[in-house]
């Protein structure tokens, strides 16, 4: 029984130890050299002006959360829409009490204004 884990063994420690030497090559053979480009905030070319700790809205986290809570909804909802037929009537109830769910979030949502980006 061991033997059949032997070569996972040993892919395991090839891929750990390449790691561990890619880690400390990289580190010996490019030495750190700070200039006052590479200090800068952002090296981007740029001249940064002002603070960079900048506020954001509220409101761009809200968009963006509700962006991926909508956006999650379609990895419940294509692996359904594959096998809808073979589910049968109890998956399709389900699916759109599911949605239904989605649906009175996003009227809320839009509502509250909670889309809006004034």
């Amino acid at each position: 029984m061991a033997k059949s884990y032997l070569p996972l063994l040993i892919i395991f420690a090839v891929s750990v130890a390449n790691a561990i030497m890619m880690g400390a090559l990289s580190h010996v053979m490019n030495p750190r050299r700070d200039t006052p480009q590479k200090s800068m905030p952002y090296e981007s070319g740029m001249i940064p002006l002002g603070d960079t700790r900048a506020r954001f809205s509220v409101k761009f986290y809200m968009v963006a959360i509700s962006f991926i809570v909508f956006d999650l909804e379609t990895i419940f909802l294509v692996p359904w829409a594959v096998r809808v037929r073979e589910l049968g009537w109890g998956a399709f109830m389900a699916v759109l009490l599911f949605v239904a769910v989605l649906a009175v979030g996003l009227l809320y949502e839009w509502k509250k204004g909670g889309l809006e980006w004034d």
